[in-house]
């Protein structure tokens, strides 16, 4: 299974540099399911992996001038508070068994991965809606509507703090709807979110968990790989053919875990 883990982690980037996210739907199952990790600790190493692939997908953007860095200071702040109280306090709380009665048990893992399951089903809701197109070229007003940005923030927080996700599928819809920025700006912006959050999210982890970093930088580096791969393959393929399939694929693996978190446990 190493063999198909290693396979699978560069699809982890390549997702991100063709459609600016979806890599850390990927990342979690990967190592629970092919590398045979526990959950509490493939959320952790999700946060480095989804966190120093973004920085590598967040370069091209930075050069091209697609970055607001204003607004990611303004998100940031507060998901980071966010992300240091869940991986400080929230996830440490959760107990290892929260339920058993009979044949029936629902351990923390579990209900980690059911959790990001119900994830990736929103993911690929927003993947696979036709909603209404957005106007690239409208320019961000010059009144920010700080409060609900701020909600977002500490929502993307508590979210990347418990199950490792960097929400890029959140943030993104956030930035173009809520904040009237250009799509590709928005996508370079929520790559240094990401960046910020789930970097952040893993130092905020050192002190809980022992990390074997030959295995965790070798997938980080293949991720990374794949999204240099993506991004050059971005230029070949239009995002919004690649948006569906990836959908329904996202689709079926949150299904798939759920079925097996509860039926197949």
């Amino acid at each position: 299974m190493d063999i198909a883990g290693y396979s699978a982690s560069i699809f982890i980037g390549i997702s991100l540099g063709l459609i600016g996210g979806g890599g850390s739907i990927l990342t979690v199952p990967v190592l629970v399911y092919l590398f045979s990790m526990d959950a509490v600790l493939a959320t952790a190493y999700s946060l480095f992996i989804v966190g120093a692939t973004s920085v590598v997908g967040s370069l091209s953007y930075f050069k091209k001038g697609l970055v607001n860095i204003r607004t990611a200071i303004v998100f940031g702040i507060p998901s980071i508070a966010a992300i240091f109280l869940t991986r400080e306090y929230l996830l440490p709380a959760i107990p290892e068994e929260i339920y058993n009665h009979g044949n029936v048990t629902v351990t923390k893992g579990m209900l980690l991965m059911l959790l990001f399951a119900v994830l990736m089903i929103f993911t690929a809701y927003s993947m696979l809606k036709k909603g209404k197109r957005v106007n690239q070229d409208v320019t961000q007003e010059n009144q920010l509507k700080y409060s609900l940005l701020v909600v977002q923030g500490v929502f993307i927080g508590i979210v990347t703090g418990l199950i490792g996700a960097g929400g890029g599928f959140l943030i993104i819809p956030a930035l173009v709807n809520l904040l009237k920025l250009p799509m590709k700006t928005a996508v370079g912006t929520s790559l240094v979110i990401i960046s910020i959050n789930s970097l952040s999210g893993f130092l905020f982890s050192l002190s809980h968990i022992a990390v074997q970093w030959n295995f965790l930088v070798s997938i980080a580096l293949i991720a990374a790989l794949g999204v240099l791969i993506g991004s050059y393959l971005s230029t070949k393929i239009a995002s919004k053919k690649l948006k569906p399939a990836f959908g329904w694929f996202v689709l079926v693996m949150g299904m798939y875990i759920i079925v097996k978190e509860t039926l197949l446990h």
